[in-house]
């Protein structure tokens, strides 16, 4: 699959990782994955920031803690921006909160960090140098991002008025659409269009995330973006998972589409593992 040289505005673009001991990640992510990592901090930083590659093209990172910041391994998502300061303005005035103000990260663009109005925590990216995620899709590399919510229909206001987003629904969970994705993609992957009314999902061409409902059955678990990475054998990556030192949430099953499962590294970080399973398409959603 050709590399990625850039988003448009509202599209997910990148994710990455703070951890207590980022080198113990890469090693873990490393593995895992097929990734080779290098640390793109300047020499004598104490800080770390290891890029994560397939094909030598970048697909996440594995950062430091950020100062001050809690000692808790999480993933994080980037939403690609035309001007990170006037999405801070929409955020606030959508009843989001600014976590981090936005401010450059050298060369490679300008970012901020801000809350949702439920607490869900989410990274905006104005690129200059890093175009975000070159490889996606592909087994090792991010295939989606989801939203997981108590309260959808205040996540559509907020979302609506900061991205432009709408929503599709999809079984038991609703879709984020953003209008003209799909002609931006249909530029870069001619046919793309056919091939989704052919699949029986039209429309799908213009998703960028899911929209999901946190249980009620499940009081402990706060308002989050998740991230889910494509890979080629869910059961042999939840296998490896715990070979490594992490853990399975949820073993592998099959839902309509996919087979997957949900993991944590070592250090705590869930993320999920997704096999895309043509067969599984008319099984019946176990959510629901």
């Amino acid at each position: 699959m050709p590399q990625r040289d850039g988003y448009i505005p509202g599209v997910p673009c990148w994710i990455d990782t703070n951890q207590p001991d980022p080198e113990k990640a890469a090693s873990f992510y490393g593995d895992l994955f097929g990734w080779e990592t290098e640390d793109v901090m300047p020499a004598g930083s104490p800080a770390r920031y290891f890029m994560g590659r397939l094909h030598g093209g970048d697909v996440a990172a594995i950062g430091s803690i950020p100062e001050g910041g809690p000692p808790i391994a999480a993933w994080n998502t980037y939403i690609w921006v035309e001007s990170a300061d006037d999405t801070a303005t929409k955020v606030t005035e959508a009843g989001g909160k600014v976590l981090a103000m936005p401010f450059d990260v050298s060369d490679a663009g300008r970012m901020g960090v801000f809350a949702d109005p439920e607490g869900a925590a989410f990274s905006i990216w104005q690129a200059k140098r890093h175009k975000g995620a070159n490889v996606v899709n592909e087994s090792g590399a991010l295939n989606f991002n989801g939203l997981n919510t108590r309260d959808p229909d205040r996540a559509k206001e907020f979302y609506g008025a900061v991205f432009g987003w709408e929503t599709m629904p999809l079984g038991s969970v609703a879709m984020w659409t953003l209008p003209g994705y799909g002609d931006y993609l249909e530029r870069e992957r001619p046919g793309l269009r056919q091939e989704m009314a052919e699949m029986g999902v039209s429309g799908f061409e213009d998703v960028v995330a899911s929209l999901n409902l946190i249980g009620a059955d499940q009081p402990e678990v706060p308002p989050h973006w998740s991230v889910i990475f494509a890979v080629d054998d869910a059961d042999a990556i939840a296998a490896r998972t715990t070979e490594l030192g992490g853990s399975v949430v949820v073993p592998p099953f099959d839902a309509p589409w996919v087979r997957t499962a949900v993991l944590t590294d070592p250090q705590g970080a869930m993320f999920v593992a997704s096999k895309f399973a043509a067969e599984n398409r008319d099984l019946p959603d176990p959510a629901a």
